[in-house]
């Protein structure tokens, strides 16, 4: 298992110079990756400054030379895949290899698309978002892209330079179990980042459900890494980790719960930070 800490786009965090040292920080105590939301807006940081997560990470890739730095996860529904392929691309340059790319639908719905006009049907979304998830991927091959979809067109196209890692930046897919679709659609990635109906952000799942999902996608699990998430204290994450991992779990994403005070305070994120990540 891996290790990652995951941080809002919001807060503390929306100062990319506090995120390249606490990426710095993460580096340094030994974990393996740095992940930051993806928001526009957000109900839990209402008139607040919120940054662009690729300036974040552009700071944090700049300040590290190991670690793993990705979004979890960027709603590609609501932005242009050829942006997102050319943004992603660059930074896989820029860090030697070391990006992933989160996607999801996105939430709050209505913060992310229908305060701005954007549809909000989950299943127009979802087309969308595998539409212009194929559309990265051949993106990134560096190959001419003719392309004439639902959502979205491209007339003999070639974006260049291509991604470092090969055959492509990792996509990890999130969703909620136990809604099969978004499962479904990780099957056909490289990763699934799986919320629970009964373990939302930052609250550690049931290993009996993370069986039951690691069931479902396969054996061993289509995707290569299953990305869990929550807090932990360092001197009991052993006891929580153990079972985890023996469910099928790949990646640890320590995280704070939606209503902890320090969900996006740098004094709070970095104390756990400092602490080490969890040896299972």
């Amino acid at each position: 298992m891996r290790f990652s800490v995951n941080i809002p786009n919001f807060g503390d965090f929306a100062d990319a110079r506090v995120v390249a040292r606490l990426a710095a920080a993460v580096e340094g105590a030994g974990w393996d990756g740095l992940f930051v939301w993806d928001h526009l807006v957000h109900v839990k940081a209402k008139r607040r400054v919120i940054a662009d997560p690729w300036v974040l990470l552009t700071a944090a890739a700049l300040a590290t030379e190991r670690i793993r730095l990705g979004t979890l996860v960027t709603p590609l529904a609501r932005r242009r895949p050829q942006q997102v392929a050319k943004q992603v691309a660059t930074l896989d340059r820029l860090t030697g290899g070391r990006m992933v790319l989160g996607v999801g639908l996105g939430a709050p719905v209505q913060d992310e698309y229908g305060d701005f006009g954007e549809p909000t049907d989950p299943r127009l979304l979802a087309a969308r978002l595998d539409e212009g998830l194929g559309l990265v991927d051949r993106y990134w091959s560096g190959e001419e892209v003719t392309h004439s979809g639902t959502f979205y067109r491209a007339e003999q196209v070639t974006l260049l330079p291509t991604p470092v890692q090969r055959p492509r930046v990792p996509v990890w897919v999130a969703g909620y179990w136990p809604h099969r679709a978004p499962m479904r659609r990780a099957a056909r990635w490289d990763g699934v980042v799986p919320l629970f109906e009964t373990a939302r952000h930052g609250v550690v799942p049931d290993p009996a459900q993370v069986r039951e999902l690691v069931g479902f996608l396969g054996s061993p699990p289509a995707p290569h890494e299953v990305v869990l998430g929550g807090r932990t204290e360092p001197d009991s994450a052993a006891d929580v980790l153990g079972p985890l991992a023996e469910a099928g779990a790949t990646w640890w994403d320590e995280r704070q719960p939606m209503d902890s005070p320090g969900l996006d305070s740098w004094e709070s994120v970095l104390r756990r930070v400092e602490a080490g990540p969890p040896r299972v």
